[in-house]
């Protein structure tokens, strides 16, 4: 199953943030890339071309989701599974404190 999110820094969109069977991936939008003054994210996922890999969530995009009693609220109201960072990501990261946004995108995939 793939799923995928729009990763939108001040309201411009940055780049795919995406999760199948070989893990999690995220790649910076060309547009944004070629844009001037454009900034990186994060520190740790640098303006570059290439797709960047992980086994495990990134760091930062984990760092986006909430914690405490917002996270068992969020666990609650959308019955989620704790565990399921990705899942947590894409329903709770819409409207997130600060620069970054992720929106679900929607697959064609069954």
């Amino acid at each position: 199953m793939n799923r995928i999110g729009q990763v939108f820094f001040y309201e411009k969109l940055a780049g795919i943030i995406s999760e199948n069977e070989n893990g999690y991936f995220f790649q910076y939008d060309e547009q944004y890339l070629n844009q001037e003054n454009t900034q990186a994210i994060s520190l740790a996922l640098p303006l570059q071309k290439q797709t960047f890999h992980e086994n495990i969530l990134f760091p930062f995009f984990d760092g986006l989701i909430p914690e405490g009693w917002l996270m068992d609220i969020a666990v609650e109201n959308w019955k989620l599974n704790y565990r399921d960072r990705m899942g947590l990501l894409l329903t709770v990261c819409q409207d997130c404190i600060g620069a970054v946004s992720i929106i679900p995108q929607i697959t064609d995939e069954i």
